[in-house]
């Protein structure tokens, strides 16, 4: 079996000496390449480049960040294109994912372990038993996404914070909170909620002050603890959206409450709240921060969001 590793060398939990351990470890099981990032967007072209050369395995080792890139290589060469018939999953590598960021909600939801050690230790049981999981992905217009995208509040959030890891702050729950309280006192406009939510056949659902999608459950973490608003999304569906229609200081601490110590029990009049849905569009009346599987990708007035099932082949 051939395998391509792509190694983000600025992972956040993993140094050298693991980095050679894990090499070891998977060498011993597959025809192993490795390669290193180089710049943004470089993973895609790496796994887009060994879907193309008849690879069997991608293994990405670094943060969420890093698998939305492979993912998106994957799911843009030719063999997912080509109009083949049947799931696109299996005229594709599979994906393997080793932690190595700050948070990895795509390993975690998946199950795995949160270690690099422990992680490698699945894949490596997993190839040997043959075991896989097929799954599907959500498409943001033109950009896969494997467990969560957003408009509005929690893009801007994501914003402000790779702001501050340009300053060298790293990346914490704290890091986050302070970035989601200044965001909601200094940045939201919350007299005239901008956006508005179209589905085929159904009623538009407007005056939308954030929108969250989520592909899986759960939508993030805070340190060990999930932050969940849909604990029925699932890989196994389409796609999940919780959306606030107000921003007021009362409403959106009370939703923020609900948030942190009952997740799913989100109740109110601003909540809006949608299961299983294989597409819907966003459109606003100004930019809005936008974001997928965590990573700040500017501003949007209209997305298209499509649920894609049987997607992809995941060693775990």
């Amino acid at each position: 079996m051939r395998a391509l590793l792509v190694v983000n060398p600025r992972a956040t939990t993993t140094g050298e000496r693991a980095r050679d351990v894990l090499v070891r470890a998977l060498s011993s099981a597959v025809d192993l390449t490795v390669r290193y990032t180089e710049r943004r967007g470089h993973a895609t072209t790496l796994a887009r480049s060994a879907a193309e050369s008849g690879v069997d395995l991608v293994v990405t080792l670094g943060g969420d960040g890093t698998v939305n890139e492979a993912v998106n290589g994957l799911m843009t060469a030719p063999a997912a294109l080509s109009g083949i018939s049947g799931p696109a999953a299996y005229a594709l590598p599979a994906l393997a994912v080793v932690p190595g960021g700050s948070t990895n909600v795509f390993a975690r939801a998946l199950g795995l372990p949160s270690g690099w050690a422990e992680g490698t230790s699945v894949i490596l049981d997993g190839l040997r038993d043959g075991r896989h999981r097929v799954i599907s992905l959500g498409r943001a217009d033109d950009r896969y996404f494997t467990f969560t995208a957003g408009l509005g509040l929690d893009a801007a959030v994501v914003r402000r914070v790779e702001q501050a890891r340009l300053r060298g702050r790293t990346s914490t729950p704290g890091l986050y909170v302070r970035a989601m309280v200044g965001q909601f006192l200094t940045g939201v406009d919350r007299s005239d909620p901008p956006m508005s939510l179209e589905r085929p056949g159904e009623p538009r659902a407007s005056g939308l002050g954030t929108v969250i999608v989520q592909n899986t459950a759960p939508w993030t973490y805070v340190g060990d603890r999930p932050v969940d608003p849909n604990p029925d999304a699932s890989f196994d569906l389409g796609l999940d959206v919780v959306a606030l229609r107000r921003l007021n200081v009362a409403g959106t601490t009370r939703t923020v409450t609900q948030l942190a110590w009952r997740s799913g029990d989100l109740r109110g009049k601003q909540v809006l709240r949608l299961h299983d849905q294989p597409e819907f569009t966003v459109v606003s009346s100004r930019p809005q921060a936008f974001q997928l599987d965590g990573d700040y990708l500017g501003e949007r007035q209209k997305v298209h969001f499509v649920s894609v099932p049987s997607a992809l082949r995941v060693i775990c």
